[in-house]
């Protein structure tokens, strides 16, 4: 089933990262085929905080909901997601985010899902490396349009 695993190297702070990566409910404001984001629930669980969260993707014809349980480690920048409700058979990513010594960061993304319906499978699996780049190119915009170009001090 598709998988997407990728590094980058970003010229901003692993807490800026997380801190946009985070904020799940600003999705629709920036993220490609993401047409609305609601959180069900927020809660501290130790030194790490649980989101509930729905997310509506609008692709073409299909308009589906889906729901996540959004683990955040703050401790250690990341930030893990896997799949409760909606149409996939499973669903988990994950994003690390690692200061560097030279400043910015690296920031390690992974996502694995599978959709129940295979008309909708087959129609992300021929798009499916494109519509990845575009999202990890979206959340990079973002943090320019957040954070400026330059490396934070």
């Amino acid at each position: 089933m598709p998988t997407h695993s990728e590094t980058r190297k970003l010229p901003y702070s692993a807490q800026q990262m997380y801190d946009l990566v985070g904020d799940v409910a600003a999705y629709p404001q920036f993220l490609p085929w993401c047409a609305a984001a609601r959180i069900r629930s927020r809660k501290p669980d130790g030194a790490q905080e649980i989101m509930e969260a729905d997310l509506v993707i609008s692709f073409k014809v299909f308009r589906e909901r889906f729901g996540s349980l959004v683990t955040l480690i703050p401790e250690d920048q990341t930030i893990l997601t896997e799949y409760l409700d909606g149409p996939f058979k499973y669903m988990k990513s994950s994003w690390r985010f690692s200061q560097q010594p030279d400043g910015g960061c690296s920031v390690d993304f992974f996502v694995d899902f599978e959709f129940k319906n295979k008309v909708l499978q087959g129609v992300i699996g021929v798009v499916f490396n494109d519509a990845m780049q575009r999202i990890v190119r979206a959340f990079e915009a973002r943090a320019v349009e957040l954070y400026g170009a330059s490396i934070p001090q």
